[in-house]
């Protein structure tokens, strides 16, 4: 599955900015995806992450808890990240990843699960 993300960008600290990512390849490669971040401080970071097909369920990390809302459009195959009152904290280059071997244990945070990866969108609070 190939994976494009955009949306990134500079802004102030409590500014919103929408994070999206298109993705290509089977459905069963796109039922199981999330966006991570990393910053040259941090560790590659999952934040949040969705299930989708008969019913979804979504997982955030609790940085971002109440700020950021992960959702999926199946028609268009674009996966979403709205950011809302950003921090200083949130920077990083943000990914979009996708195509777990298996559906078991998603929605998921963690990296190694997933096979593809886009090339990430930065993301800059100030």
């Amino acid at each position: 599955v190939q994976l494009v993300e955009s949306g990134g960008g500079s802004v102030q600290a409590g500014g919103s900015l929408r994070l999206s990512c298109v993705a290509t390849g089977n459905a069963y490669s796109r039922k199981c995806m999330s966006w991570f971040r990393q910053s040259p401080e941090k560790e590659r970071e999952g934040v949040a992450a969705i299930t989708t097909g008969g019913g979804s369920s979504i997982f955030y990390a609790d940085s971002v808890k109440g700020r950021f809302t992960i959702s999926k459009d199946n028609a268009q195959n674009t996966l979403y990240l709205q950011m809302n009152g950003l921090r200083v904290e949130d920077t990083g280059m943000y990914y979009c990843a996708a195509d777990v071997e298996s559906l078991y244990g998603c929605p998921s945070d963690a990296a190694g699960d997933y096979g593809s990866w886009g090339q990430g969108t930065q993301v800059t609070v100030s």
